[in-house]
């Protein structure tokens, strides 16, 4: 009977799993990212052959760790090891591939043994001596995707390199990236003897200890463990997985709210029916299991559609997500379980108030039901048209489409204000320069790595007044886990003067720090306190106010210290620039672009929006848009579909008063625009409630200051009137085709 009945209205539970299975592709799919990603990196440093790793404490990722390359030769030279290789991973553009993870080994390096060579030759192979260009070994999937093989060339960054061979380790992350010499990824990275960790073979495992206990004497400022517990502390997994979880929350909201709906007016349809079996012993109980099972059922067969659109995904595009280590393999049985227990529990919530509404019905009322509205009991709003008066005469349907509309117009918007603001605390950071200069090409700004002579070129142009250098890196602070903000500035250069220093003095030294007043509140720090960042202690000398959340977050510590933490000596992340007619910046920034290679110059009104960044949070906002439109116009569609078929009599009687087609198309259509109307100003109210719960969130929260602005109101409204109208489109279509005496049958 179960079956029956869901099939009896094939197009509403079809529509319902649908918008169920949307939400559950975007767990199966974000989900084997983050568990690529993860798996990848346990690949890469378990498979290492190592017994220990030592790298540079409390770094966000593996891409952002950076030890001095000189160390190598000293660890080498203690008894109780036997090999030592550092290695570099970054990430960074090439051929229209926006991240591409490179690996940079030395030629005689233990670990490179563990990249099987299936065409050419390694690193240090005649091949590669005898190339034209710099040599690379791809992965397999990477020469796949890229269409290279061996003695092709391929530009990274600014550098050509030649293809000396093809190798593949199992591992999706590295075999979708590129091997190259350690002086060669240094150069790219823009690392000047760095390595982001190095390997340690120990002679003997059982003296681990001392190796331990001597490390940590001679560079207590780094961190040494086993590989396990390294691969364990990398977070952008962790990152991503919860990424993946909000976008995901958001569609299984929306799809939950469509099922209700949806459930809610399969009750309505069959109370009669119920009304029936109530009547031949049926009890409350079984009915309302038998409401809750098609629930359930509806969930399975969303959450089962859902993996298979989440596989299709991943299949599809596994040209882009295999540099992330993601692939359909990798939708494993956590993954199954983490997205069939989601619907499970959508199923139990979205049934519940259905299931309880349909056992609470008595046997005499319910056979006594004649379907719509209509009647004595009918109430009538004193303003509004037909449209208006139709909606609110099924209030509970009505109620839940207003759900889906706010919840998904709700989400984008709080989405959009957020990024708003996280771009309008960037340009806060310029607020006191009119140009803004990066390195051109990079993946990420945070990779970008200019030469200081670079500023100096800049300063002597005509009509430039100051030019500041920043360095720009984030960090984990040990055992609270909070993401800190590094600001490195040169103490006697103008920009560091936009800091209010409220408490203490200003920067004279290294190993000092300003801290931010958020941040120190959060910390209870003050001045001539200390504070540990990233293996070194630094003294608290001064703390300042800016008016930027982002700043107050973080602190401020000597360009030097900076360049130091980051592993990019004589090196900044961009430089900003104070010239002294601001009229004349327009000008300036073209010879920069034109005059100095491989920069990247723009007004500081326009930085942000250039940043290669914020390109990527568009391009992902485009996605989450798509994807809750998607899921919300299942939920107007379904709401819409129902309401033709539940009036289908009405409808009948209409047109046997001589409506024609049109005039019931305009009135279907009416009522879905009137709907995602108000559904848009739900959302509104939804996207400020959203915005306030996330600033509740420690320390995170204070991260993500909603930025509005009209646009952001008109085109929230734009999607809900979007919505409204691709819901009643179809609907609108099927009420037009009702022929008069079919539909006075119609029961």
């Amino acid at each position: 009977m179960i079956f029956k009945n869901l099939f009896r209205q094939k197009g509403r539970t079809l529509l319902t799993i649908f918008g169920i299975s949307i939400g559950v592709a975007a767990i199966v799919s974000l989900g084997a990212l983050a568990g690529g990603l993860q798996a990848g990196y346990d690949s890469i440093l378990t498979g290492s052959k190592a017994d220990l790793i030592l790298s540079q404490p409390d770094a966000v990722d593996l891409t952002t760790t950076s030890v001095d390359e000189s160390i190598g030769a000293e660890l080498n030279v203690m008894s109780d090891i036997s090999s030592v290789s550092g290695m570099l991973q970054g990430f960074v553009p090439t051929e229209n591939v926006p991240f591409f993870f490179v690996y940079g080994y030395p030629e005689e390096s233990f670990v490179l043994s563990r990249f099987h060579i299936i065409s050419g030759g390694g690193l240090d192979s005649r091949e590669a001596k005898q190339a034209h260009g710099k040599p690379i070994m791809l992965g397999t999937s990477a020469a796949e995707t890229l269409n290279k093989e061996v003695g092709d060339s391929i530009r990274i960054m600014e550098s050509a390199f030649r293809v000396v061979g093809i190798y593949e380790t199992g591992s999706t992350l590295e075999d979708n990236g590129a091997v190259m010499p350690l002086r060669d990824a240094q150069d790219v990275l823009g690392k000047p003897r760095q390595v982001s960790v190095f390997y340690i073979q120990l002679k003997d495992p059982n003296s681990r200890e001392r190796v331990e206990n001597r490390v940590s004497r001679l560079w207590s400022d780094l961190s040494l463990s086993g590989t396990n517990e390294f691969a364990d502390k990398q977070l952008m997994g962790n990152y991503i997985q919860a990424f993946a979880w909000g976008i995901a929350g958001l569609a299984i909201l929306i799809g939950g709210v469509g099922m209700m709906n949806a459930q809610l007016m399969s009750v309505v349809e069959r109370t009669r029916e119920i009304g029936v079996l109530r009547a031949t012993g049926w009890s409350s109980r079984r009915v309302l299991s038998m409401i809750l099972s098609e629930s359930l059922l509806v969930s399975f067969f969303g959450g089962a559609l859902g993996v298979f659109l989440g596989w299709l995904v991943l299949s599809s595009f596994s040209n882009v997500a295999g540099f992330f280590g993601a692939s359909a393999t990798n939708i494993d049985a956590g993954i199954l379980f983490q997205a069939f227990a989601t619907v499970f529990i959508l199923g139990l919530v979205g049934g519940s108030y259905p299931a309880w509404r349909a056992s609470q019905l008595q046997p005499v009322e319910a056979l006594r039901y004649e379907g719509g509205a209509s009647g004595s009991g009918v109430h009538r709003l004193p303003v509004g048209g037909m449209a208006a008066q139709s909606l609110w005469q099924r209030s509970s349907r009505t109620l839940l489409t207003l759900g889906v509309i706010g919840i998904t117009v709700g989400g984008i918007m709080a989405l959009e204000a957020i990024i708003n603001g996280v771009m309008e605390v960037m340009t806060g950071m310029s607020r006191d320069s009119e140009i803004m200069v990066r390195q051109a090409g990079v993946a990420d700004t945070e990779f970008s790595a200019l030469d200081e002579r670079i500023g100096d070129k800049i300063a002597v142009f005509p009509g430039v007044a100051h030019v500041s250098g920043l360095g720009f890196t984030g960090t984990v602070l040990p055992d609270s886990g909070v993401i800190f903000i590094l600001f490195g500035y040169a103490p006697n250069e103008y920009a560091i003067q936009q800091f209010n220093i409220v408490e203490g003095g200003a920067l004279t030294n290294n190993h000092q720090i300003l801290l931010g007043r958020m941040m120190s509140d959060a910390l209870h720090k003050s001045v001539g306190d200390t504070i540990e960042v990233g293996g070194s202690r630094f003294r608290v000398i001064g703390i300042y106010e800016s008016g930027v959340t982002w700043e107050e977050m973080g602190g401020v510590i000597s360009l030097r210290d900076a360049q130091s933490y980051m592993g990019r000596p004589r090196k900044v992340t961009m430089y900003m620039v104070k010239v002294d007619d601001p009229s004349l910046a327009p000008q300036i920034v073209e010879r920069i672009n034109t005059e100095l290679p491989g920069t990247h110059a723009s007004l500081s009104g326009e930085f942000v929006e250039q940043m290669p960044d914020m390109q990527t949070v568009g391009g992902l906002m485009a996605a989450i848009s798509f994807l809750a439109v998607a899921v919300g116009g299942v939920g107007v569609l379904n709401t819409m579909l129902m309401s033709v078929l539940e009036r289908t009599r009405e409808i009948g009687v209409l047109r046997a008063l001589g409506w024609r087609r049109r005039r019931v198309l305009g009135m279907i259509i009416n009522e879905s625009l009137l709907l995602g109307l108000v559904g848009g100003l739900v959302g509104i109210v939804v996207a400020y409630v959203l915005t306030y719960l996330l600033n509740l969130i420690p320390m995170f929260g204070s991260m993500l200051s909603a930025q509005w602005d009209f646009v952001i109101f008109a085109r929230a409204l734009s999607v809900a009137l979007l919505l409204g109208l691709l819901g009643g489109l179809y609907p609108a279509y099927r009420a037009t085709r009702l022929q008069p005496i079919e539909a006075l049958r119609y029961e």
